[in-house]
């Protein structure tokens, strides 16, 4: 049987985390992307099984090259790493808070996956998980009442980036469809991470809206699809397809 290895960036903490643990126990060897060492190796020793730090910060072009040379073969990534640093509406983001997002978000997402694609194109199965958010689709955005814990026009820089990411998840699919790469975007709803523990407003709402282990299941479920399972899709942690 085919040894599979899956790297979940972000995965010391929060819904990465989550992912990265129940991956481990589908017996995947999972490589713990960790931009902080100290932290990535807890995690990883507590997920236990085949779990194993991968220094990784997304950001960090020299640092990615060196990350993927240590990476033969892949078969599951799992793009989680993400930033949310302003509940701004979109006349009130500082373009700096915006490149900043941008930079962990979406141009981030893009290098890791292009350093990466020579290792999943060598497995039989290789999948793609990029986790986005409701908040970015742009249908719910037009009619938002009572869907986002956030107020219907905030967090501007996030929900863009995010919405780029969706952008990414479908061109890649496209690209890659021939290679039998199967990529999908995940909504993974409103969840208590470290993500927004900065705003406590935003967190004691999110405190309210679920496990992040729910969250991350539907990350799993992507990661595991057959053969003949969605690709370019975007998808809400229960398997609903979320509009974009």
């Amino acid at each position: 049987m085919h040894d599979r290895t899956a790297l979940v960036t972000g995965a010391n903490k929060g819904i990465g985390r989550h992912i990265a643990a129940q991956l481990a126990a589908e017996g995947f060897t999972v490589l713990v992307g960790s931009r902080d060492r100290e932290r990535g190796e807890l995690a990883a020793k507590e997920i236990g099984g085949n779990a194993r730090l991968l220094v990784l910060d997304v950001t960090d072009p020299a640092g990615i090259a060196e990350a993927a040379s240590a990476v033969e073969s892949l078969d599951v990534l799992v793009n989680n790493a993400g930033i949310n640093i302003s509940l701004a509406p979109a006349p009130e983001t500082a373009p700096e808070d915006l490149r900043r997002m941008f930079e962990t978000n979406v141009f981030g997402l893009a290098a890791v996956t292009n350093a990466f694609l020579p290792a999943l194109l060598r497995s039989p199965h290789p999948r793609i998980v990029n986790v986005s958010s409701g908040t970015a689709s742009l249908e719910w955005s037009a009619n938002p009442e009572g869907r986002f814990v956030v107020s219907p026009d905030g967090a501007a820089g996030y929900r863009a980036s995010k919405a780029a990411v969706n952008s990414l998840t479908v061109l890649y699919a496209q690209t890659l469809a021939d290679k039998g790469v199967k990529v999908n975007a995940l909504a993974p709803g409103a969840r208590a991470t470290e993500l927004t523990a900065w705003n406590p407003e935003s967190a004691a709402r999110m405190a309210q809206a679920g496990d992040p282990a729910e969250a991350a299941r539907g990350a799993v479920h992507l990661a595991l699809l057959p053969d003949d399972g969605p690709t370019g899709g975007f998808f809400s942690w229960d398997g609903t397809v979320v509009p974009w």
